[in-house]
């Protein structure tokens, strides 16, 4: 059974920064990209990253770039996001999903997500 189960998320004031994990189980997690897509209040899904299959490519959203980083650790199937200068625009439910996906929807195979919350 495929099963993907991010944690990490939580509140941070503005020019915080959180790591949010993807814990990957239930299929051969070195055959995948893995993607990160939020979805904010009101508003539809959102891809914001993605890295290949041993972590040599990494690809972000203009609005993270700079700020989040994205990295995996196959022997662990895990991956991570990095987030740095957090700003309110940033407040979604963070997702991972399997594959090389762009756009993010909420059809992917993926997780049940994480809240990340940015406010003062």
């Amino acid at each position: 059974q495929v099963q993907l189960v991010e944690s990490g998320g939580g509140t941070v004031e503005p020019g915080g920064s959180l790591k949010l994990s993807c814990a990957a189980s239930g299929f051969t997690f070195d055959n995948y990209w893995i993607t990160w897509g939020r979805q904010a209040p009101g508003k539809g899904p959102e891809w914001v990253s993605r890295i290949g299959r041993i972590g040599g490519i990494t690809e972000y959203a203009e609005s993270v770039k700079g700020r989040f980083t994205i990295s995996r650790d196959n022997a662990k199937k895990m991956v991570y996001l990095e987030m740095s200068d957090l700003k309110a625009e940033d407040t979604a439910v963070y997702y991972c999903a399997r594959g090389r996906l762009l756009p993010f929807t909420l059809d992917a195979v993926r997780g049940q997500g994480t809240q990340v919350t940015v406010s003062s």
